[in-house]
């Protein structure tokens, strides 16, 4: 989810509502993560399409794919993929990787798709960044009327419970001579980090923000768009949900 922005890009701390629009459009976001763990990554999608039993050249939806890394795994694995993500500069970048069964769109995820797909994956914490419920509900029931008749949907969240439990409060990361300093805290239902750091003489400052939502708060949304939870696994080897040790929350519905 990126874009290179103007170097006047504003620094948006006080912009909430759409904090995910700027803070991805900038490459800092780029740069601070770029340490991911993309075989582990690659592993949870191995793991994941072979539990989903998906047919050859099913047609995948990459739902906030950002660069679209994760897509064009997905394409190797033999799928007809599409990656769609709001930050314009990160489809810009991702279509360099297009080819025939390959594509990228700009995309808003609370809009359903005119097209049908088997499998529909939001992975790494891709959702919980709207303000509203109803914003959640809406992307919900957009993922589903994206389905196929035999589709199922993946969403791949944090496990809140752990992820409160183990905050680190404060950090510096390095990444690139640039020093994050990174503040976690939970308020208002939502899980916040704070970033700021200097670059090349100016200051920067961003807030992630993502709703806390839990397995049962995922589950009456669920309910109330119609949508029938499958199964839930607690990590990317696809072991069981445990409440409070799991890492992940990884739901397979439809």
């Amino acid at each position: 989810m990126s874009q290179e922005p103007n170097a006047s890009i504003p620094n948006h701390e006080d912009d909430n509502q759409n904090w995910y629009s700027s803070w991805f459009d900038t490459p800092y976001y780029h740069i601070l993560y770029k340490d991911r763990n993309y075989r582990e990554a690659q592993v949870f999608m191995d793991n994941l399409t072979h539990y989903l039993n998906l047919p050859e050249k099913a047609k995948v939806l990459d739902l906030a794919c950002g660069k679209g890394r994760h897509s064009i795994y997905l394409n190797q694995l033999g799928y007809d993929v599409l990656g769609a993500d709001l930050s314009e500069n990160s489809i810009v970048e991702a279509s360099k990787n297009s080819n025939e069964t390959l594509h990228f769109k700009v995309h808003d995820m609370r809009e359903p798709f005119e097209e049908k797909f088997d499998a529909i994956f939001n992975l790494f914490t891709s959702f919980g960044y709207f303000e509203s419920d109803d914003d959640n509900l809406t992307t919900l029931k957009a993922i589903k009327e994206s389905l196929s008749e035999y589709g199922f949907a993946v969403i791949d969240f944090m496990n809140v419970a752990n992820v409160i439990e183990n905050l680190v409060p404060e950090e510096v990361k390095t990444v690139d001579e640039i020093d994050f300093h990174i503040k976690r805290y939970v308020e208002d239902g939502h899980i916040f980090k704070e970033i700021d750091f200097e670059d090349k003489g100016r200051k920067y400052h961003f807030t992630e923000k993502v709703k806390a939502l839990t397995l049962k708060d995922f589950q009456d949304l669920m309910d109330e768009a119609g949508i029938f939870l499958l199964d839930i696994f607690g990590d990317y080897k696809l072991k069981k949900f445990h409440k409070t040790e799991s890492e992940r929350l990884i739901m397979i519905f439809k």
